[in-house]
């Protein structure tokens, strides 16, 4: 009976040290980590956009390089403390920068909010665990009638390779956690026949520098009528991907 005793208050004790391991683990890594905001910080990227000709099945691509840099502490719309992001844009190296847009991100302390062209999107979000999820683009309206962003609605942002390490060219990051956003294919793309839809996001997070690459697509396409013409794809129709090349 003792021995029976013992076990179970051993047992008791495993799991009770193994929970709090695990949630040691998972409240070590705060938003910060991923998403450092400092002021006077920036991040360089390659942006490559991708369109379509108004109307058109042929398609351009566009590059340019872009710095986001942290400009100073403001307050959002409801009060809460956030940071104006400054984004400066060159088409060349040598170039001069210049600032062509501003954005706003939120450290809420428990997930990372990010303000673009009046979009909020959830980017992060605690705990940091493989398959955790949350509906990233929650704040955003996709239902109205006069939405335009509706291939946005009901995303499910998902961690995968916490802390995993990332090569993007010749820069090596030790400590990376990927969120996979939306890999959604409606209809026939290969056929130019049909309706067709693809929305696809996914970004990566390092320590200490918070994005290092994004890639974000949504098309679709409208075949051609039965009185003739041939199909194009929507106007809304675009790709974007932002690859780390600098940090401070």
């Amino acid at each position: 009976m003792i021995k029976k005793i013992a076990w179970a208050v051993g047992l008791f004790c495993c799991v009770l040290v193994s929970c709090k391991k695990e949630t040691e683990t998972l409240q070590m890594t705060a938003i910060s980590e991923y998403a450092p905001l400092v002021t006077g910080k920036y991040i360089t990227y390659q942006l490559d956009s991708f369109r379509y000709l108004p109307f058109s099945n042929q398609s351009i691509i566009i590059s340019f390089q872009v710095k986001y840099q942290v400009d100073s502490m403001i307050t959002d719309n409801i009060g809460r403390p956030a940071f104006r992001i400054l984004r400066y844009i060159r088409k060349n190296p040598t170039d001069a920068w210049q600032h062509d847009n501003t954005f706003m991100a939120i450290n809420t302390g428990t997930s990372f909010e990010f303000v673009e062209n009046n979009f909020r999107f959830i980017k992060l979000k605690q705990p940091f665990r493989d398959t955790y999820t949350w509906k990233g683009n929650s704040y955003i309206n996709t239902n109205s009638g006069f939405s335009e962003v509706r291939y946005l609605d009901d995303w499910d942002y998902e961690y995968d390779s916490v802390n995993a390490p990332l090569k993007l060219g010749t820069i090596s990051l030790d400590s990376t956690v990927k969120v996979n956003q939306r890999d959604d294919i409606i209809g026939f793309p290969n056929d130019p026949s049909v309706f067709s839809e693809i929305n696809f996001g996914v970004e990566y997070y390092a320590k200490g520098i918070g994005l290092v690459y994004r890639r974000f697509f949504h098309s679709e396409y409208q075949p051609p009528t039965t009185s003739g013409g041939s199909g194009y794809y929507t106007n809304d129709s675009k790709g974007v991907t932002l690859t780390l090349i600098d940090h401070n």
